[in-house]
């Protein structure tokens, strides 16, 4: 019979397997349990995108967490390949924001000086000086803004290497588990599943839009909702091969070598994560004005996923005051590749240290949960 784990992990999404790394290798006997194979969710779907400055609102809490988490990437993506023995590609080569409008173009305008003052290396663009940056830019596109701190990760590898990681130090994954209950008893908690029951003095919930569905006690659950995303893999020809990440109003596109993603969709479709033909025309229509080269890309594969929405647009991430040893890591939309690390760490910290600090802002609390 298998020793009680010391954390339960539900859900083996990026999220949960950059905890399960966390805690393991810092010496705590973790299980992960899923419904499906790890990666298999909303990360197979992910674009990878580092961009904390891009969308946010300045200084806000979501800009603020994601700024601490892209600086502790470079160590988070060092310590998970020495760990794993596994390449996981990672650039920090920057992103190229772009605008179509006169309205957009002096946006970019006023955020350079903006980001510059916060230290960010920016610089702004437009007419000849934005096509020596990416050759490639459509017409329709008046101005740029390359942001140099940004990045990408291919979340894929990613995953794989936590997961071996993770094995490496002992976690155990357990596929064709959907759990469908938490409730406290006396100085653990207990996770059910459609066929077993596991117990363990911790547990962390880290079921993307699926955390909904994980009452505690019969109390309501977090109050996740899903957002489909489609993306795009296109194989560019030698005429379409891009500098760095490009965003545009209605899409972005992720080189890598040869290959480019275009992503992503944002649609209230509930928990169907079907591809459609609306949202694949979308996302060519996108691209192909973005950079008119790709329409001469092969289409390999569209992906779909479901990622994890909140009512106010911020993860949870925290402590439950419900449940002692319910730690929720959830809800975290269109940025979970982002927040990976700082979420890592403050879950680490706070099974390690109960009274560990977390932001105000992204505490479960809120929900009163």
């Amino acid at each position: 019979m298998a020793t009680q784990p010391d954390v339960i992990v539900i859900g083996a999404g990026l999220i949960g397997c950059a905890i399960s790394h966390a805690l393991s290798r810092n010496g705590a006997q973790v299980l992960v349990l899923d419904a499906s194979a790890p990666g298999s969710g909303a990360s197979q779907a992910s674009a990878g995108v580092l961009c904390p400055h891009i969308e946010a609102v300045p200084d806000s809490p979501l800009q603020q967490l994601g700024v601490a988490s892209l600086g502790l990437y470079e160590q988070f993506i060092a310590r998970v390949q020495r760990d794993a023995g596994l390449d996981v590609p990672f650039v920090r080569d920057g992103t190229l924001e772009t605008a179509d409008s006169d309205e957009g173009a002096a946006h970019l305008a006023q955020l350079a000086p903006q980001l510059t003052a916060q230290g960010v290396a920016c610089t702004f663009a437009d007419g000849r000086a934005l096509r020596e940056l990416e050759p490639l830019v459509g017409d329709t596109q008046r101005a740029g803004l390359l942001i140099e701190t940004h990045g990408a990760v291919r979340v894929r590898d990613l995953v794989e290497a936590l997961r071996v990681a993770s094995l490496a130090f002992g976690t155990r994954f357990l596929e064709a588990e959907r759990v469908s209950q938490v409730s406290t008893r006396p100085g653990v908690l207990l996770v059910r599943t459609h066929a077993n029951r596991f117990e363990a003095p911790h547990v962390i919930v880290t079921a993307g839009a699926w955390s909904i569905r994980l009452p505690v006690d019969g109390q309501p659950a977090a109050p996740t909702h899903p957002v489909r995303g489609q993306l795009l893999r296109l194989q560019a020809t030698a005429a379409a091969m891009l500098r760095r990440v490009l965003w545009g109003r209605e899409c972005y596109l992720v080189p890598w070598g040869d290959e480019v993603l275009a992503g992503a969709t944002v649609e209230d479709a509930g928990f169907d994560a079907r591809a459609t033909v609306a949202g694949v025309i979308q996302l060519c229509s996108a691209a192909r004005a973005l950079v008119p080269a790709l329409a001469d890309a092969t289409f390999s594969e569209v992906r779909v996923g479901l990622r994890p929405g909140s009512p106010d647009a911020l993860p949870m991430i925290g402590a439950s005051h419900r449940a002692p040893g319910l730690i929720y890591a959830t809800g975290h939309h269109r940025n979970g590749a982002l927040l990976a690390p700082i979420t890592a760490d403050l879950v680490q910290r706070l099974v390690t240290d109960p009274g560990a600090t977390i932001p105000a802002a992204v505490s479960p609390s809120r929900f009163a949960l």
